[in-house]
């Protein structure tokens, strides 16, 4: 198998593109994870990756969607993204993750590319906007991946994105990327309406066939202003999507992201270790781009490493997540999230400023978190991979007590209970160093 995702590499992409993703997602990126560790053996804290929402704007309207993309576009200029990128490169970051709204609709997106070379780019999108002309100027860059969302069937994906012809436009933008050898990616947000037909052998080989190089799983979240818990996998379909890419990985000459488990198969979440936070199109630093609380801002007249280092918010989030459960606390915890944004005075960074009654009617429910039944990695090359750079960094052996957590799954099945009235917190933000 690795042979011959190794020959895929060389025969069906530009090889000065791989070049390019090896020297600077994988060399510089691994380096920026050796130090992340030594900053935190030190006390400090800035972390190794970095998703940005350049711009809020969409074509499309997805359920489940929490950005506002109907309102006024706000989107960060090329000034504000060159000192964010610089600051951040200064701290030995190489690789980040460009979200939207639809990146693609940000008039300078490429531009940006263009002026960090020595940066590599992950541009989650639609792929409505990569004509046949874009993915010629992305090859020529070679410091950009895309990674285009296939919700589902023709059928089940124009329903999840909320207009006809999502999913043949879609289709056109990675055969655009495949046809120039870019290294494309397709992701898919796994819930109740496309598990059966994309977590499938058959889909995985029809991306070969088309020339993608790698899939990721997400699974659906149950956030924002029309949540949709109706979609949301239940614990033993999250066990099978876990099941099935560890599995796969081992098979299919194509590379297969997950985001929310260890190399032994335990789960975690990336904001709550410290892996990666948010930056939203106002600026706002966020723990991650589901939770939209802030108290700091890449405007902040504060250099961002001081920023990261001195923010008692994320810290203090970091640390709440850890404590209470090894998945995702907007899910299991809202309540516990609530009281924390209050606590905080955190300011509820969405145009629609609803963010805190979005909380406050969300029910329990369960996330990647379900003990007893882990999956470890099949595959020593993502085993390996997973004990250098992808773990917990010691958060959850300083924090995480199951004492402390709430069972949201009882005999394999969601308890999908209301959460209580806002409590006093279990833990409080530490003023300590990570």
């Amino acid at each position: 198998m690795y042979l011959r995702l190794a020959k895929r590499a060389l025969l069906e992409t530009d090889k000065r593109l791989v070049a390019k993703f090896a020297w600077l997602m994988g060399y510089k990126g691994l380096r920026s994870v050796v130090k992340h560790k030594s900053r935190l053996k030190r006390g400090e804290f800035f972390p190794p990756f970095l998703y940005i929402s350049v711009i809020n704007s969409c074509n499309l309207r997805c359920q489940g969607c929490w950005v506002d993309v109907s309102a006024k576009q706000e989107k960060i200029d090329v000034a504000a993204m060159d000192s964010l990128l610089n600051q951040a490169k200064a701290m030995g970051n190489s690789f980040f993750g460009i979200l939207g709204g639809e990146p693609f609709m940000h008039a300078d997106l490429l531009e940006i590319f263009e002026r960090h070379q020595d940066a590599y780019f992950q541009v989650f999108t639609n792929g409505h906007f990569i004509t046949d002309e874009v993915a010629k100027k992305l090859r020529k860059l070679g410091n950009v991946t895309p990674l285009i969302s296939i919700e589902g069937t023709e059928i089940i994906s124009d329903e999840r994105r909320g207009r006809g012809g999502v999913y043949s436009k879609s289709m056109e933008g990675i055969e655009n990327c495949t046809r120039n050898k870019l290294l494309t990616g397709v992701c898919t947000s796994l819930c109740q309406t496309n598990f059966d037909d994309l977590l499938q052998e058959k889909w995985l080989d029809r991306l070969i066939e088309m020339g993608v190089f790698y899939a990721w799983y997400h699974i659906y979240r149950i956030v924002g202003p029309e949540p949709n818990p109706q979609l949301a996998l239940t614990p033993e379909q999250q066990y099978q999507a876990r099941k099935f890419v560890v599995e796969m990985r081992c098979k299919k000459p194509i590379a297969i992201i997950d985001a929310y488990y260890d190399a032994d198969g335990n789960a975690l979440c990336p904001a709550a270790t410290g892996f990666t936070h948010h930056i939203s199109p106002y600026g706002d630093i966020e723990p991650c781009p589901v939770i939209q609380f802030a108290k700091e801002s890449i405007y902040d007249e504060r250099p961002l490493k001081e920023v990261f280092q001195e923010s008692e918010f994320l810290r203090g989030f970091r640390e709440l997540a850890a404590t209470n459960t090894r998945g995702c606390i907007i899910l299991e915890r809202p309540d516990l999230l609530n009281d924390y944004a209050r606590q905080h005075q955190a300011k509820d960074t969405t145009v629609r400023h609803a963010a805190y009654d979005e909380l406050d009617h969300l029910q329990t429910s369960p996330s990647q978190y379900n003990p007893g039944r882990e999956v470890p990695e099949k595959s020593w090359a993502y085993w390996l991979l997973k004990k250098f750079a992808f773990h917990d960094y010691g958060a959850y052996g300083r924090h995480f007590d199951l004492k402390n957590w709430r069972p949201t799954i009882k005999d394999g099945q969601a308890v999908n209970q209301p959460h209580p009235p806002l409590v006093q917190l279990e833990t409080t933000p530490s003023k300590s160093s990570d």
